[in-house]
């Protein structure tokens, strides 16, 4: 009993979190849609201005809806016995106390999951970002990510699944120990590899070509004294008309991304000042700072 309110406990104080934090973001949204701030009067128009905190609080309201899915989930998969019906369920087929059977109770819970998630995504994508015009996305394109996310997941999950009860089995009393450093070295080589061969199995990378703008980037990236050997344009226009720009990897493989959205929209100084943002993040060294936030979560 006292662990089931422990867990209610913390529940309910993540759920009182959120819904602070969201319904105070949503209300100062609110108390300042009437007018354009003062840093930005000459470059927006009061319209616009509008538009974009409609098209926030309308992402706030479908947040709420996320938010109680993803309780109703929770309370459904542990207090409510889901998980413990789905391995009484499992047993029929396989031994729940081999590594085969955690791995085909891992892969129903992740089918389950994903089957549960995808009508919310196909509405975020094909309602709130078609309502506000930034839907780029075919219903083809929808489905292959889906399918393409799900065999990605499959091929990396499993495995690492399969590793960690192994150790779980094999290593007595100091298996979390193992499994917390292979957990940490799965996600650093998820990290080095994600640019060069994960990301591409869902975007178009190439070279930036604007040589100006090349110039430029090489200038600034210099004077931050950041080592830059890759520039590269995703094709984001595939999937939305939102502009974007990321850094991403780790050693030789860290590189910078632009959405080619965000090119067509912004002149090469305001570009600049993106490129400036995401160099921030390495001059803070917020890689390795969030490297270590995840490591420390692992073995806690």
């Amino acid at each position: 009993m006292f662990w089931t309110l422990a867990f209610l406990a913390l529940v309910a104080l993540y759920t009182a979190a959120r819904l602070y934090l969201t319904l105070r973001h949503s209300r100062h949204i609110a108390n300042h849609r009437a007018a354009v701030p003062a840093a930005f009067v000459e470059h927006i128009t009061l319209e616009q201005h509008q538009k974009a905190a409609d098209y926030a609080q309308a992402k706030i309201r479908f947040g709420l809806l996320a938010l109680a899915t993803e309780l109703c989930l929770l309370i459904a998969w542990t207090l409510g016995g889901g998980l413990a019906f789905l391995v009484q369920l499992l047993s029929q087929w396989f031994d729940m106390g081999s590594i085969l059977g955690g791995l085909a109770l891992f892969a129903a819970f992740g089918v389950i999951g994903a089957v549960i998630d995808l009508p919310l995504s196909w509405a975020a994508q094909f309602k709130l970002e078609q309502a506000y015009g930034f839907n780029r996305s075919t219903q083809a394109t929808f489905w292959v990510d889906a399918v393409k996310g799900t065999v990605l997941s499959a091929a990396i999950g499993l495995p690492l699944a399969a590793a960690l009860l192994y150790i779980m089995q094999t290593l007595g009393s100091t298996w979390w120990l193992w499994a917390g450093c292979l957990i940490i070295g799965f996600n650093v080589l998820l990290m080095w590899l994600y640019p060069t061969v994960i990301a591409p199995l869902f975007n178009t990378f190439t070279p930036l070509n604007d040589a100006a703008l090349k110039d430029r980037i090489h200038a600034l990236a210099l004077r931050c004294g950041f080592a830059l050997t890759n520039i590269m344009v995703m094709d984001g226009s595939k999937r939305s008309g939102h502009g974007n720009a990321y850094f991403t990897g780790l050693g030789k493989n860290k590189r910078i991304v632009f959405f080619d959205t965000l090119l067509t929209q912004l002149n090469p100084a305001q570009t600049e000042a993106v490129l400036a943002h995401e160099l921030g993040h390495y001059h803070h060294k917020h890689v390795q700072k969030r490297m270590l936030w995840i490591f420390a979560s692992v073995f806690a």
